[in-house]
């Protein structure tokens, strides 16, 4: 009965016969939302500028070639820095504060060994010829890298070398455990392609100077540095110098060698001459005047020395070496800290106990290394020069730029490409709008407030509109990520007898490279999550060509888009009367 009761009754459902959209919301509004890209602070911090989470978020759609150009406009040298880099992006990255930092370093090889493989090509921004000529001494990664970098910026430019292949530190400094020989070789090429001409076998002297200022229109001097520091004691003749034993195996010299090698120094030469030791049968000892906690070598390469068998002595300092039956005496002081240096580093004196007498069968020193001395960086004086971040410009008959270990204050393989990169930077702006616009070009191409500078920024694409506001954790709405490990391929273990000059680590799989990119926040960049469009209760946010828009007779200023917002890129603005 009541079901038919039911059944008799009208539904009236009252029905508009007009649309809503003569409901302008708009209006209502007196805050205005809006869409701003901002900088990550990997980038920030990446001494190249390279643009992480843009590299990321294509990276997390397995579009590995889209990913290694993007880092090919800012870093000739993905694979190179995939493999040696220190990578100071990862301790800044937002994701350490909910699980761990991206694997950017793992990440970064991985594009760049899939560039080599797959024979990617880069459609790099290259403007055209200006006519000029540019001479580089020096094929390190600074000198690589300003003739990479002039080439796209229109220059032509030949690039000097003195030894009979080019590469600097990365060929003849860093063990190819760390660094293959394919990798170095494939990279250069590319630099090659862009145009760049590089003289093996010429040593550029004080006198070839004149000549190079007669011939050409600027000169970057990057030529490092390539000389070992001496320790000033008694039988130091008996000593091997490091830099000079890391030049002879990339050569191919691999003796067999035995007993205690003593290795003087705790940089990072000091860690690679010590792991190449043990890779020849030598039991390596390195010996350094402060505690393992001052020392300057990369702390990755410290632990996976100390992992393959290393041992280091803290806190003493040779003071003569002799010869005693076929063997090495030698003599060591203990020091003891008194405090802090400028640099933050314990500051250490003789202590007053008695010498000790080590018996070794080796010494090497790794103490450090200085330049050649050819042009040196002189600012005292000289109104016509700019000391800038990473190089130093100087303007006499033709701008003479320094840049690399000659004026770079951390010597790292990044902070050199990114000396380069500054000085093309600041020789194609005295070519174009003069001396005194140096500083306020370089300046406006910073990422963020911090040094690094981007040639993307420079040449004014789309991301030269980037705020430089540096996303903190508190802007990235952690509820769309979810807690995920951290995923870096695992070394093989590998007893003392088994280690060789092959790279230990392996590389990441498309898959694994994939899943560790889908990590990343994307800090400060719009990733397409349509999150924007599909929370806004007035349905006035819709897709366009480039982007999302926003239809501002509509939106009323809830700011559910911005809460929504992942990444930090939407933000609400004070609506202008």
């Amino acid at each position: 009965m009541y079901e038919q009761a039911m059944s008799k009754i009208p539904l009236l459902i009252s029905r508009s016969k007009i649309s809503t959209e003569g409901h302008k919301t708009g209006e209502w509004r007196f805050v205005t939302p809006s869409f701003k890209e901002k900088t990550a602070p990997c980038r920030a911090t990446c001494p190249v500028g390279e643009d992480i989470p843009r590299i990321g978020m294509i990276a997390s759609r397995g579009l590995i070639k889209e990913a290694w150009e993007t880092i090919m406009a800012e870093n000739p040298f993905p694979c190179v820095c995939g493999h040696v880099c220190f990578h100071p992006c990862e301790t800044a990255c937002n994701r350490a504060f909910l699980d761990e930092s991206v694997a950017v370093h793992h990440l970064e090889r991985m594009i760049g060994e899939a560039g080599i493989s797959e024979g990617f090509s880069a459609s790099v921004l290259k403007t055209p010829s200006n006519g000029k000529r540019v001479a580089v001494v020096g094929s390190g990664p600074s000198g690589l890298s300003a003739a990479y970098f002039l080439s796209m910026l229109g220059f032509s430019c030949d690039l000097f070398e003195s030894k009979d292949q080019p590469g600097g530190i990365l060929r003849w400094g860093i063990p190819a455990y760390r660094l293959p020989e394919w990798v170095l070789q494939n990279e250069i090429l590319r630099v090659e392609h862009m145009g760049v001409r590089i003289h093996c076998n010429t040593r550029i002297t004080p006198e070839r100077i004149g000549e190079i200022m007669d011939n050409y229109s600027a000169l970057f001097m990057g030529y490092g540095h390539g000389r070992s520091v001496t320790m000033g004691i008694p039988g130091e003749e008996m000593a091997a110098d490091g830099l000079d034993f890391l030049l002879e195996i990339r050569r191919g010299n691999l003796p067999a060698m035995d007993g205690i090698a003593a290795v003087i120094g705790g940089g990072n030469a000091a860690i690679d001459v010590s792991r190449s030791l043990i890779r020849l049968g030598a039991k390596p000892l390195i010996i350094y005047r402060r505690s393992l906690a001052d020392m300057p070598a990369f702390s990755k390469e410290v632990n996976a020395a100390l992992d393959e068998g290393v041992q280091i002595m803290e806190t003493a300092v040779p003071v003569r070496i002799e010869e005693e039956d076929g063997n090495l005496m030698l003599r060591l002081q203990k020091m003891r800290a008194i405090g802090k240096d400028p640099e933050g580093r314990s500051r250490v004196v003789p202590d007053d106990s008695a010498p000790i007498n080590l018996c070794v069968q080796h010494v090497f020193t790794a103490i450090g290394a200085q330049s050649d001395g050819i042009l040196n960086p002189k600012e005292e004086g000289n109104d016509r020069a700019i000391p800038l971040s990473h190089s130093m410009f100087t303007l006499s008959k033709i701008p003479v730029i320094y840049g690399g270990d000659l004026t770079n204050a951390k010597r790292s393989v990044s902070d050199a490409i990114a000396s380069g990169k500054q000085a093309a930077m600041a020789i194609d702006t005295y070519f174009h709008h003069g001396f005194d616009a140096i500083r306020e070009r370089l300046n406006v191409s910073r990422v963020g407030d911090r040094d690094p500078l981007s040639m993307a920024i420079y040449l004014e694409t789309d991301r030269a509109s980037r705020s430089p506001k540096v996303i903190s954790y508190s802007d990235i709405n952690t509820d769309y990520f979810s807690n995920t490990p951290r995923h870096i391929p695992q070394t093989i273990p590998m007893l003392r007898g088994e280690l060789s000059f092959m790279v230990k680590e392996p590389v990441f799989s498309l898959k694994e490279g994939v899943g560790e990119a889908s990590r990343c926040f994307h800090c400060g960049i719009c990733n397409d999550c349509d999150n924007c469009r599909i929370f806004c209760p007035d349905i006035s946010v819709s897709c366009v060509e480039n982007g999302r828009r926003i239809n501002l007779d509509y939106c009323k200023g809830c700011g559910i888009c911005v809460a929504e917002c992942p990444s930090g890129v939407m933000e609400l603005e004070e609506e202008q009367p």
